[in-house]
């Protein structure tokens, strides 16, 4: 019977070598960063562990849990260990061969000229082990799973790489449960081999751990023989080994809070905001809440995992709790420490757990309150969050009725009264902006920042000094049609119906266009609703309008990639009666030049909406006609 292959050798996943020379040439500029990734990991499979032991209580290790972190300054070597879950020798493969999130080649794209010297952006793709390749030029690994029942040692995994193209996995016999990361340090990196420098990286970077990380002690005077006064090696902690969200928040300082953060996001980057507190009564928590500054690139996508860091009575219970907030906040990082819940609480349990939607109201309230803080305290900072967010935190208008009012006074736009395409425009800000006699909010929705501005239905607001609302987000539509109205002002679509401006009534003027109307009618005939004169209008010629309940293009667009088909929708034609090009429309005796010009119009005010004639073709044949007329003449 053949011996069972015991060494293999394995090249990396294309997007981890990529990764990998990133790491190792130009990524990071911090290199103690590494420790600090490597903790936290070992930190991450005590907390697995715990959470397993709580219905195998015989999986708790001998002695406490702890991270211990050595080193061997004359092999110049570190070496991180931790008594936690471990690894089998497949998971070995799978996670430190592979970089299994998705969108991983994406953002490797991303990483183009100085943007590949900016570590803030390795965070958000939870591959911080490969860190270790900053500062060593061989990493090994050894590890045995606590799960596979084989005691106090037995066979593991060794696995070891230079970061290069491939890596090796070999058994290695009488292992303990956990893992050791043994770090070949790089000639010039050796100086981490050093007991002050790596103590000093645990107490800045590390600290908040709620897992002792132990070093060995410092080494005691010699004896008057000359002897050391210790035998054997003691180690002692060197963090305080206490959760952060369990100590008050006059005991923790800022530097700690913001650590804390890149801890549970595996963020690089500080962030924007924080709230820590403590609930007691009916019900007992502790809530520790995070805006980070920029968003993650699966930000869109709703069905990934989210939420909170679970903790039942400061007993780790799982990652990306999503019942703790909405989904539209699930940008938001941080943890919840229950006392309340049961240790062996489940996702299907919380699911049905009335506590558990009290803290999620509650948390819900605490977040918004925090971004409310933010807008009013950090202007600048929330134009950041603005930036990233806002667009997911529309979706709470028609997501979160009780707190939709709150909501929508933390939104910003666009408007006609900013030169730029910045949001910086609250609802309140518009509402005291209003003019004598305005009641309505009124706003345009366009495909791109460009066409807003340059709208034809923006022109008799310039004129009268009303300021409008530009909308170009690809969420606008669908949250302005769960909307209707804001401190008891109503939302208004100035591409949509009649339009009633403050002081002029509703029904439109009597004209002397009726022959011009009726002849336009004839040419355009089932391409429109209707034809009319125009009270939007003072430079352009036409513009087209909506129906009250006819989708917009966003919505149309968002139907249809849900496989949704809709039926043609028809605008309102509404011409500038006064501009020179319809005077002259008007004396047009030859019918063929008359149609072609009114198709034209037609397709113009098409463009001029951000979309793009119905036969693209007919409307270049229709213009040259016109051109070669011109000609002519």
């Amino acid at each position: 019977m053949a011996e069972p292959v015991t060494t293999e050798t394995y090249g990396f996943q294309t997007e981890a070598k990529q990764l990998l020379q990133l790491m190792i040439h130009s990524l990071y500029s911090n290199r103690e960063i590494f420790l600090r990734e490597l903790i936290s990991n070992a930190s991450d499979a005590i907390d697995k562990l715990r959470f397993e032991s709580i219905a195998k209580p015989d999986l708790v290790p001998a002695g406490d849990f702890a991270i211990r972190v050595t080193f061997d300054e004359e092999n110049g070597t570190v070496s991180i260990a931790d008594n936690g879950i471990g690894m089998t020798r497949d998971q070995v493969i799978e996670h430190l061969g592979t970089i299994a999130k998705s969108g991983t080649a994406e953002f490797l794209n991303q990483l183009t000229g100085d943007q590949k010297k900016d570590s803030n952006l390795i965070g958000q793709f939870g591959v911080g082990f490969y860190s270790a390749f900053i500062v060593a030029d061989e990493v090994e690994v050894l590890t045995r799973s606590a799960l596979d029942g084989q005691g106090e040692s037995g066979t593991g995994t060794r696995w070891t790489s230079r970061g290069e193209d491939a890596f090796t996995v070999e058994d290695a016999p009488d292992l303990p449960a956990g893992t050791q990361v043994i770090l070949h340090l790089k000639p010039d990196a050796k100086e981490f081999a050093d007991a002050y420098r790596l103590r000093n990286i645990v107490g800045r970077y590390s600290d908040h751990i709620g897992v002792p990380v132990e070093m060995e002690k410092v080494a005691p005077p010699a004896d008057d023989d000359g002897t050391s006064g210790t035998a054997a090696t003691e180690f002692e902690t060197v963090n305080s080994a206490k959760a952060l969200w369990t100590r008050s928040r006059s005991e923790v300082e800022e530097d700690e809070y913001r650590e804390f953060y890149k801890h549970v996001s595996h963020d690089f980057q500080d962030p924007l905001s924080w709230s820590h507190n403590r609930v007691e009564g009916k019900l007992e928590y502790t809530s520790l809440l995070y805006v980070p500054r920029s968003a993650p690139f699966d930000l869109w996508n709703r069905e990934a995992p989210r939420g909170l860091k679970l903790y039942v009575q400061r007993v780790f219970i799982m990652d990306e709790a999503e019942q703790f907030l909405p989904l539209y906040l699930r940008f938001i990082k941080g943890v919840v420490d229950s006392n309340d819940l049961p240790l062996n609480v489940s996702r299907e349990i919380l699911q049905q757990d009335e506590r558990v939607t009290s803290i999620r109201s509650a948390l819900t309230k605490r977040a918004l309150n925090m971004l409310e803080t933010l807008a009013k305290n950090e202007p600048a900072d929330y134009q950041t969050f603005i930036g990233e967010f806002g667009e997911v935190l529309k979706e709470g208008t028609g997501e979160d009725f009780a707190n939709r009012e709150t909501i929508l006074k933390l939104l910003r736009f666009a408007s006609t009264t900013d030169p730029d395409e910045e949001k910086h425009v609250s609802l309140e800000d518009y509402v005291g902006r209003m003019v004598e006699g305005q009641e309505k909010i009124y706003y345009l929705i366009a495909e791109s920042p460009e066409n807003a501005k340059s709208s034809p239905h923006l022109e008799v607001f310039r004129k009268k000094g009303i300021e409008v609302l530009l909308l170009f987000d690809r969420i606008d539509e669908w949250m302005m049609s769960n909307l209707q109205d804001f401190d008891g002002k109503a939302f208004v679509d100035v591409m949509r119906g009649d339009l009633a401006l403050p002081g002029e009534a509703d029904e439109t003027p009597e004209t002397e266009s009726d022959g011009l109307t009726e002849r336009i009618k004839a040419v355009l005939d089932d391409q429109v609703e209707d034809v009319r004169p125009s009270q939007r209008l003072t430079d352009s010629p036409a513009c087209l309008v909506l129906g009250a309940h006819d989708p917009g293009a966003q919505m149309r667009k968002i139907l249809e990639a849900t496989g949704q088909q809709l039926p043609a929708s028809k605008p309102v034609f509404e011409y500038n009666a006064g501009h020179p090009l319809l005077t002259r429309l008007d004396r047009e005796a030859d019918e063929d030049r008359f149609r072609d010009l009114v198709l034209i119009l037609f397709d113009q005010a098409s463009l001029a909406d951000g979309t793009a004639p119905r036969d693209a073709a007919a409307y270049v044949n229709r213009l040259n006609r016109l051109l070669l007329s011109l000609l002519d003449d």
